[in-house]
């Protein structure tokens, strides 16, 4: 759903913070005590079905399962969903290597005593965890996991009337960021191979009547990793390579039904270095989905709506651009929401822009970014912001 009568469709990028009975068992899993499983996936339907209330409450139009399913976060719970992987921990060589270790980059270099403290717990667990190596043939295994998700997300939709379901999902590009190429030839053949496996997982959601959004935070985050040593261009190239293997991945899907979310990584830092978006919009207007999601509420990125008035925006498409920030407990005023989302229209036109959000507000199962209480106030913000731009837009 990207398209309403004479208004502005709400949604959000997928993620919400979990409320405190289902974190009561993930903690336990995280911790590997003991637990009553049945119970547990009582309380995890239950809270998915919750979720889809109170976001139809706060008047989202597209909701999701807040991502209540993933046993990790939003791109490495594919990891247990695909063949072909081995896990082997991180030597020091390895952690100071910006494209072996996920956390790295400019900013870091460029303030270590705030990221001396922030990555403190985020280090230790890239330490035990370790990275992915592709040791043989990727294959999507994650049927019955996908299908739990699926499931539980239309228990809630079935008690929740008039409003529609999605499900994000990750690009190739984000999927294993950081793997070692074991098997594959060349990195074209690991990347479609990749694809071809996550296809497995977008077309289902299709199949079940969902509509589905693709998570690539990697994509632009990886800019203030590679460049310098690497030049923009590139980094364009290899930003390229990836998109070519998402779009062999959403071959044959319904444009109206798919969206493609990018951000720039996203987490509460600096941010000084992230790729302009003037540099990559190309990039990403090839992406071959109906609707792009971006950060735009993001104090880094706001002012990039002027890019919008220079790019063709294609004929059919549609931007759903953040306008409240998942990044600060502030609650943005319903006018402002309504006055960012007027630029985006002025821009493309009032028929191509959906309400989104800037990312989603819990980064992990067991990481919200903002208080609970709060992203329901932001969300119920938001659906207020578009409701005055449409007035304003339709009469």
């Amino acid at each position: 759903m990207q398209r309403a009568d004479h208004r502005v469709v709400v949604s959000h990028v997928g993620s919400l913070v979990r409320p405190p009975a289902l974190v009561a068992y993930l903690e336990k899993i995280r911790d590997k005590e003991p637990y009553d499983q049945s119970a547990f996936e009582r309380c995890l339907t239950d809270s998915v079905a919750e979720a889809v209330r109170l976001q139809a409450e706060a008047g989202i139009d597209v909701v999701s399962d807040g991502e209540f399913g993933k046993s990790v976060n939003w791109a490495f719970y594919v990891h247990r969903r695909l063949s072909g992987l081995e896990w082997r921990p991180f030597t020091d060589e390895e952690l100071k290597d910006p494209m072996a270790a996920v956390i790295s980059g400019r900013d870091r270099e460029a303030f270590p005593e705030f990221y001396g403290e922030y990555d403190k717990r985020v280090l230790s667990n890239a330490r035990s965890v370790g990275r992915p190596i592709v040791t043989g043939p990727i294959k999507y295994t994650g049927q019955a996991e996908l299908q739990h998700d699926i499931a539980n997300l239309k228990v809630g939709l079935a008690k929740t009337k008039g409003v529609v379901g999605f499900l994000p999902v990750v690009a190739p590009a984000s999927a294993m960021p950081n793997a070692r190429n074991e098997h594959y030839r060349d990195e074209e053949s690991y990347l479609f191979a990749l694809a071809e496996a996550l296809q497995t997982e977008y077309r289902a959601i299709i199949d079940a009547g969902l509509d589905l959004q693709v998570d690539d935070a990697f994509l632009p985050y990886n800019y203030e990793r590679m460049v310098p040593p690497m030049t923009l261009a590139e980094y364009r190239k290899w930003a390229s390579l990836r998109i070519d293997a998402l779009n062999h991945a959403l071959k044959g899907l319904p444009k109206d039904r798919t969206r493609y979310h990018i951000c720039w990584g996203s987490w509460n830092g600096p941010h000084m270095f992230d790729v302009p978006m003037k540099d990559i919009v190309d990039l990403v207007l090839r992406v071959d989905a109906g609707a792009y999601s971006f950060e735009a509420a993001n104090p880094r990125h706001e002012h990039e709506w002027r890019v919008w008035k220079d790019v063709k925006l294609p004929t059919g498409k549609v931007l759903m651009p953040g306008l409240i920030a998942h990044s600060t407990n502030i609650v943005e005023h319903p006018e402002l929401v309504a006055e960012r989302l007027l630029r985006f229209a002025d821009c493309v036109g009032r028929d191509s822009v959906m309400a989104g959000t800037d990312c989603g507000f819990s980064q992990s199962p067991l990481a919200g970014r903002v208080h609970r209480t709060i992203m329901w106030a932001k969300l119920k913000c938001l659906a207020e912001g578009a409701a005055i731009a449409s007035k304003r837009l339709w009469g």
